[in-house]
Protein backbone atom coordinates (compact mmCIF):
# COMPACT_ATOMS: atom_id res chain seq x y z
CA UNK A 1 0.00 0.00 0.00
CA UNK A 2 1.50 3.11 -1.08
CA UNK A 3 1.72 5.78 2.25
CA UNK A 4 3.55 8.55 -0.05
CA UNK A 5 0.12 10.04 -1.94
CA UNK A 6 -0.04 10.61 -5.37
CA UNK A 7 2.10 12.31 -7.93
CA UNK A 8 1.02 14.47 -10.42
CA UNK A 9 2.74 13.77 -13.91
CA UNK A 10 2.40 16.16 -16.82
CA UNK A 11 3.35 15.26 -19.87
CA UNK A 12 5.83 17.95 -22.21
CA UNK A 13 6.92 18.22 -25.86
CA UNK A 14 10.41 18.81 -24.79
CA UNK A 15 9.78 21.30 -22.11
CA UNK A 16 9.87 19.60 -18.87
CA UNK A 17 12.83 20.98 -17.24
CA UNK A 18 11.99 24.41 -18.51
CA UNK A 19 8.60 24.00 -16.86
CA UNK A 20 9.43 22.58 -13.43
CA UNK A 21 11.75 25.64 -13.44
CA UNK A 22 8.56 27.70 -14.13
CA UNK A 23 6.38 26.08 -12.09
CA UNK A 24 8.76 26.29 -8.77
CA UNK A 25 9.41 29.74 -9.19
CA UNK A 26 5.03 30.76 -9.49
CA UNK A 27 4.54 29.17 -6.10
CA UNK A 28 5.44 29.02 -2.93
CA UNK A 29 6.48 25.75 -0.94
CA UNK A 30 8.08 24.60 -3.82
CA UNK A 31 11.22 22.78 -5.17
CA UNK A 32 13.18 20.95 -8.14
CA UNK A 33 13.82 17.68 -7.33
CA UNK A 34 15.91 14.95 -9.38
CA UNK A 35 16.30 15.08 -13.03
CA UNK A 36 16.53 11.94 -15.24
CA UNK A 37 17.71 11.51 -18.53
CA UNK A 38 17.37 9.35 -21.63
CA UNK A 39 20.13 6.83 -22.32
CA UNK A 40 21.69 5.07 -25.46
CA UNK A 41 17.99 2.98 -25.30
CA UNK A 42 16.13 5.86 -25.70
CA UNK A 43 13.49 6.56 -27.27
CA UNK A 44 14.74 10.32 -26.80
CA UNK A 45 18.23 11.01 -27.50
CA UNK A 46 20.63 10.40 -25.33
CA UNK A 47 21.61 12.71 -22.69
CA UNK A 48 18.31 14.55 -23.00
CA UNK A 49 16.16 15.16 -20.03
CA UNK A 50 13.67 12.44 -19.60
CA UNK A 51 11.49 13.48 -16.68
CA UNK A 52 12.04 16.09 -13.31
CA UNK A 53 10.81 15.92 -10.39
CA UNK A 54 9.43 19.02 -8.71
CA UNK A 55 7.16 20.18 -5.78
CA UNK A 56 4.57 22.98 -6.26
CA UNK A 57 2.58 24.25 -3.40
CA UNK A 58 3.38 21.54 -1.48
CA UNK A 59 1.93 19.00 -4.68
CA UNK A 60 4.40 16.61 -6.07
CA UNK A 61 4.66 16.72 -9.85
CA UNK A 62 6.63 14.35 -12.81
CA UNK A 63 7.53 16.78 -15.46
CA UNK A 64 7.87 14.09 -18.44
CA UNK A 65 9.49 15.26 -21.85
CA UNK A 66 7.34 12.09 -24.02
CA UNK A 67 7.01 14.25 -27.19
CA UNK A 68 4.30 15.44 -29.37
CA UNK A 69 1.64 12.67 -29.32
CA UNK A 70 -0.48 14.58 -26.25
CA UNK A 71 -1.14 17.67 -25.54
CA UNK A 72 -2.64 19.38 -22.33
CA UNK A 73 -6.75 20.24 -22.25
CA UNK A 74 -9.12 21.36 -19.95
CA UNK A 75 -10.54 17.97 -19.24
CA UNK A 76 -7.85 18.03 -16.41
CA UNK A 77 -7.28 21.94 -14.19
CA UNK A 78 -5.78 22.62 -11.27
CA UNK A 79 -7.42 24.67 -8.47
CA UNK A 80 -5.82 27.88 -7.10
CA UNK A 81 -8.22 28.78 -4.06
CA UNK A 82 -7.04 32.44 -3.21
CA UNK A 83 -7.95 34.36 -0.26
CA UNK A 84 -8.44 37.87 -1.78
CA UNK A 85 -7.78 39.96 -5.30
CA UNK A 86 -4.36 40.67 -4.94
CA UNK A 87 -3.75 36.46 -4.87
CA UNK A 88 -6.24 35.96 -7.26
CA UNK A 89 -3.99 38.95 -9.42
CA UNK A 90 -0.92 37.37 -8.86
CA UNK A 91 -1.54 34.11 -9.97
CA UNK A 92 -3.23 35.16 -12.99
CA UNK A 93 -0.81 37.52 -14.20
CA UNK A 94 2.39 34.75 -13.31
CA UNK A 95 0.33 32.18 -14.91
CA UNK A 96 -0.79 33.95 -18.30
CA UNK A 97 2.77 35.51 -18.92
CA UNK A 98 4.55 34.51 -21.48
CA UNK A 99 1.98 33.32 -23.64
CA UNK A 100 -0.80 32.08 -21.67
CA UNK A 101 -4.35 32.63 -22.10
CA UNK A 102 -7.15 33.78 -19.62
CA UNK A 103 -10.32 32.24 -20.21
CA UNK A 104 -13.71 32.31 -18.56
CA UNK A 105 -14.75 32.65 -15.00
CA UNK A 106 -11.19 32.07 -13.40
CA UNK A 107 -10.22 29.44 -16.09
CA UNK A 108 -6.87 30.28 -17.71
CA UNK A 109 -4.02 28.31 -19.88
CA UNK A 110 -0.39 28.67 -18.78
CA UNK A 111 2.21 29.32 -21.64
CA UNK A 112 2.54 25.29 -21.59
CA UNK A 113 -1.28 24.36 -21.89
CA UNK A 114 -2.24 23.10 -18.61
CA UNK A 115 -4.88 24.59 -17.20
CA UNK A 116 -5.58 26.32 -14.46
CA UNK A 117 -8.60 27.54 -12.15
CA UNK A 118 -7.65 31.16 -10.07
CA UNK A 119 -10.73 30.80 -7.60
CA UNK A 120 -12.00 33.20 -4.62
CA UNK A 121 -11.96 30.47 -1.97
CA UNK A 122 -15.34 31.85 -0.39
CA UNK A 123 -16.84 31.28 -4.13
CA UNK A 124 -18.28 27.77 -3.67
CA UNK A 125 -20.26 29.21 -0.41
CA UNK A 126 -21.52 32.18 -2.41
CA UNK A 127 -22.84 30.20 -5.64
CA UNK A 128 -24.11 27.38 -3.78
CA UNK A 129 -25.77 29.58 -0.99
CA UNK A 130 -29.24 28.07 0.30
CA UNK A 131 -30.85 31.50 -0.88
CA UNK A 132 -31.29 30.56 -4.29
CA UNK A 133 -31.59 34.34 -5.05
CA UNK A 134 -28.01 35.41 -3.95
CA UNK A 135 -26.54 32.59 -5.60
CA UNK A 136 -28.58 32.88 -8.47
CA UNK A 137 -26.69 36.70 -8.96
CA UNK A 138 -23.28 35.79 -7.75
CA UNK A 139 -23.36 32.82 -10.33
CA UNK A 140 -24.34 35.26 -13.14
CA UNK A 141 -21.87 37.68 -12.06
CA UNK A 142 -18.64 34.97 -12.23
CA UNK A 143 -20.06 33.79 -15.93
CA UNK A 144 -19.52 37.55 -17.12
CA UNK A 145 -15.66 37.56 -15.58
CA UNK A 146 -12.55 36.01 -17.67
CA UNK A 147 -10.27 36.83 -14.25
CA UNK A 148 -12.65 36.61 -11.17
CA UNK A 149 -13.20 40.01 -9.82
CA UNK A 150 -13.95 39.21 -5.37
CA UNK A 151 -15.55 42.93 -4.86
CA UNK A 152 -18.22 42.17 -8.18
CA UNK A 153 -18.63 38.74 -7.05
CA UNK A 154 -19.36 39.91 -3.43
CA UNK A 155 -21.79 42.80 -4.59
CA UNK A 156 -23.57 40.49 -6.62
CA UNK A 157 -24.21 38.07 -3.44
CA UNK A 158 -25.26 40.90 -1.46
CA UNK A 159 -27.50 42.53 -4.24
CA UNK A 160 -25.53 45.48 -4.31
Amino acid sequence: MTTDGFTTCLWFDGQAEEAAHYYVSVFENSALGRVGHYTEAGPGPAGSVLAVEFTANGQKFVALNGGPEFTFNEAVSFQILCADQQEIDHYWAKLTEGGGQGGPCGWLKDKYGVSWQVVYQRLIDLISDADQEKAARTTRAMLAMGKLDVAALERAYAGE
